[in-house]
């Protein structure tokens, strides 16, 4: 027997052994356990691969007899594209999942002979079915400073590596975890640019919180998308509408739009009536958060923004904080839901502590690309900013330069 094929037995024994032990696992975690087993799959074909000196000329081969001799023992579903998928999710979360590491096996854990932390595999029974090949029991016993920690299904893994985003992948696989998300979800999510469009509305030095914890709700500020996606509405984008028409629609698809919304929100009415002074005022759509623990007032402008939009909008905000809230409420929010904004209206018409958001709408999937670049683009203009005025404040020339250009500008004039 050749080196190569003693090899591809060895590679075969050892994924026989995962796929063995993933097959007595309870029913119910199959699905987590599979992809346990999926990623200590690619780890073993990395592995081999590695130790090869002649990789190019073998490694389809192997994958190739690797995948026939699987399917002959368990079936369908062991494919070289099946396998090939194995190895990317591997090397995909390898390094970035959190808490995951390579591992690095010491003389003194060999001695003690040590099972890594995280096991898959946790019933007794299952390590006593290993088997007795020295060279086998000497892999599973592995121990693995710090392991990854799957808690999704397989086809949430199949979309999520193929994010190449590190820190945009973290923030989808967290939200997966969060809001249970199912896989039509995630994509739907994915492919509406979530993670751009709520970047694109934050304070550049909070961005990195949503690759750490997802979209967390702590102010008004932060159930602001930018822009709104309401694909699923069915409006034609170049048709014209009304204001009317605009809100049937929503309250039509209404779990729809509270799920693109974000989260803890819950409907209340359209067309809310409220009377002041003898005159009677309709809030298009009221809703509230129960994480913030407010009312949030939204109006539909199938129209450009005008001030007079955004002074109407705090006349309503107003009366609710004053007339409709509990004491034990936070203060009411409005949001003008518009086609077209225009940002330096909004902070010219407004004051700076107003709890009134403007934001834009999009009846198609906006184009990610776009927003990609977009975020990259901001951040990296933050960054100049920050170096720009650590270098003012690190520099006391540069600060006595610009205060002596400020009083000859100021003399001048």
């Amino acid at each position: 027997m050749n080196e190569l094929q003693k090899r591809e037995d060895t590679l075969f024994e050892r994924i026989s052994t995962l796929i063995d032990l993933a097959h007595k696992r309870v029913k119910t975690t199959i699905d987590t356990t599979m992809v346990y087993t999926y990623y200590y799959i690619g780890q073993y074909i990395v592995e081999d691969e590695q130790q090869g000196e002649q990789r190019a000329q073998y490694g389809k081969a192997v994958l190739k007899n690797l995948s026939v001799r699987l399917t002959d023992k368990y079936g369908e579903g062991w494919s070289v594209e099946t396998l090939k998928k194995c190895r990317f999710f591997y090397l995909t979360y390898k390094d970035n999942i959190i808490g995951s590491t390579m591992w690095t096996q010491s003389e003194e854990d060999k001695k003690m002979n040590l099972v890594y932390n995280v096991d898959p595999f946790q019933d007794k029974k299952d390590k006593q079915c290993l088997p007795n090949s020295p060279e086998i029991s000497e892999t599973m016993s592995r121990k693995y400073e710090n392991n990854p920690t799957f808690t999704l299904s397989w086809s949430h893994y199949l979309v999520l590596m193929r994010i190449k985003n590190d820190d945009e992948r973290r923030f989808y696989e967290i939200e997966c975890q969060k809001q249970d998300w199912s896989v039509r979800q995630l994509k739907r999510e994915y492919g509406a640019s979530l993670y751009e469009r709520l970047a694109l509305s934050r304070d550049p030095k909070e961005v990195l919180r949503l690759s750490q914890e997802g979209h967390t709700i702590e102010k008004p500020s932060d159930i602001i998308k930018d822009p709104i996606t309401l694909e699923f509405l069915g409006l034609q984008r170049d048709s014209s509408f009304s204001e009317s028409n605009l809100e049937s629609a929503i309250i039509s698809k209404l779990q729809n739009f509270l799920l693109e919304m974000g989260k803890g929100f819950l409907f209340e009415a359209r067309q809310k009536k409220f009377t002041f002074n003898e005159k009677h005022f309709y809030v298009d759509l009221v809703l509230y958060n129960r994480l913030l623990q407010c009312y949030v007032l939204v109006d539909l402008k199938a129209d450009e923004l005008s001030h007079q939009d955004l002074g109407q909008m705090q006349m309503y905000v107003n009366y609710y904080d004053r007339h409709v809230k509990e004491a034990f409420e936070k203060p009411t929010i409005g949001i003008l839901l518009c086609k077209d904004k225009d940002d330096a209206l909004v902070e010219l018409t407004l004051p700076e502590d107003a709890n009134v958001y403007a934001t834009s709408y999009e009846l198609c999937i906006p184009d990610k690309t776009l927003l990609q670049s977009k975020v990259k683009q901001w951040i990296l203009e933050f960054e100049e900013q920050r170096e720009e005025k650590k270098d003012f404040l690190d520099f006391p020339e540069l600060r006595r330069d610009s205060h002596e250009v400020q009083y000859k500008e100021s003399k001048e004039n």
